[in-house]
């Protein structure tokens, strides 16, 4: 028992010294062990991770839709008439007399003088002398001729030809098209697109966690981080899967039907008739005339005016008045006043009233229903696994008599340069 808390002790000591020395189990180096210990610890267990893949038989549950007719309970509710009786609250006001003191506002009106002082304009009026030019206009009279040439009538009698179309009846049978729509059935496939899907049960396999396990290495115990072996969790997810269905359906198209009908058809021929019209013809005739036309011709005059055009010149001239202000001054007077305080009393009276009591009353019928059906299938799946196989790695030829220098270090007491840290067999990468 004391050696095994001796152990447990050191430890303790490793675990809490400095990381840099936690590999050397709190040693600084190799150089401070003495020759006997170099010679001595020549042989070590350390662990090695290997990988296998093998089989395992996993079970899935595949669910399938099963129809199936049962029987549920329906529950119908029916209402029946409750005589009940029940008291309402009828409220009624009572009053009370009660004194308080209340305050009265005294109103007062004080007169107080005031100075202020105010700004009159006075206005004064000045002239400036403007001068302008204006256009002034001058009419002269003039005769112009105006020569133009006018059209005279001369008229003569002619006979003219008048030609008239008269609209003459023809009655005529002819076979004329008709078209009327009739509506006929006709089907028709249209694609559909319905999901079919089903749940799957699939398996996850999650790493273990890393953890500290103690290893009993040649300069004692020690630390070493080792993986949990992984663990398999099952769950279900929903494989959709699309199918398209051709759904037929019926269509009313609408059919053009033409159809040859005999039809009386009365129709007018145009036809021209010739009248011989005397006409009275008017013909114009050129003739110049020579017209003297007065005018009036304006031509404008300059002249200079002057002008005193009056403008206004405003000042402000500081005057001071005095003005009386009335102000309101309030006192507060205390009364005592009655008055009547209302309040409530409550009285419970009964009455008769009637409600409906809902019954409900169990029915069955029959339905359909869908249900999932489990079916259990087998089938292999790859798993991958590490395994710690532990190794015993011997140096008897590093401080033995193999080479001349490291048993020449061994000598000395320096077991650094023949073993140590740099001649350490790595940690493999699974177990860091």
């Amino acid at each position: 028992m004391n050696s095994r808390r001796l152990i447990y002790a050191l430890m303790t000591v490793v675990a809490m010294s400095v990381p840099v020395e936690a590999g050397l189990c709190g040693i600084s180096s190799y150089s401070s062990c003495p020759t006997q210990a170099c010679a001595a610890a020549s042989c070590y267990t350390t662990c090695r991770v290997v990988t296998e893949t093998c089989y395992q038989t996993v079970c899935e549950t595949i669910y399938e839709p099963l129809e199936y007719t049962c029987k549920r309970t329906v529950y119908e509710n029916i209402c029946e008439d409750v005589e009940q009786t029940c008291y309402r609250t009828v409220t009624e006001t009572a009053y009370r007399d009660e004194q308080y003191t209340v305050c009265r506002p005294v109103t007062e009106t004080v007169v107080r003088q005031e100075n202020y002082c105010v700004q009159r304009p006075v206005v004064e009026t000045r002239y400036r002398t403007c001068n302008y030019t204006v256009q002034r206009p001058v009419w002269e009279e003039q005769v112009r001729e105006c020569r133009y040439t006018i059209q005279q009538p001369v008229c003569e009698t002619i006979q003219q030809e008048c030609r008239q179309t008269v609209m003459k009846c023809v009655s005529e049978t002819i076979n004329q098209e008709r078209c009327y729509t009739v509506m006929r059935p006709e089907t028709r496939t249209r694609c559909v697109q319905k999901n079919v899907g089903q749940w799957v049960t699939k398996s996850e396999c999650i790493p273990g966690a890393v953890t500290q396990r103690l290893v009993f290495g040649p300069f004692g115990p020690q630390l070493c981080p080792v993986q949990c072996p992984p663990r398999t969790v099952t769950r279900r997810v929903w494989c959709p899967q699309v199918v398209q269905e051709q759904i037929p359906y019926t269509v009313m198209v609408p059919q053009v039907i033409r159809q040859n009908c005999p039809v009386q058809v009365t129709r007018y021929v145009p036809e021209v008739v010739v009248k011989k019209v005397p006409v009275t013809v008017t013909r114009m005739v050129a003739k110049e005339v020579v017209q003297k036309i007065p005018y009036r011709v304006c031509r404008m005059t300059c002249e200079t005016k002057t002008e005193r055009i009056p403008y206004q010149v405003c000042q402000m001239v500081t005057e001071q008045k005095v003005r009386e202000i009335p102000c309101t001054v309030t006192k507060m007077v205390s009364e005592t006043q009655t008055r009547r305080v209302p309040y409530c009393v409550t009285k419970q009276l009964p009455y008769t009233s009637t409600r409906k009591v809902s019954r409900l009353v169990p029915k069955e019928v029959e339905t359909k229903a869908t249900r999932l059906v489990a079916r259990q299938v087998m089938r292999k799946v790859p798993v991958t696994r590490s395994v710690l196989v532990p190794e015993t790695v011997c140096c008897s030829g590093v401080c033995g008599t193999g080479s001349s220098a490291f048993s020449a270090s061994c000598a000395t007491g320096d077991c650094a340069t023949g073993y140590g840290p740099a001649r350490q067999t790595p940690m493999p990468e699974a177990a860091r």
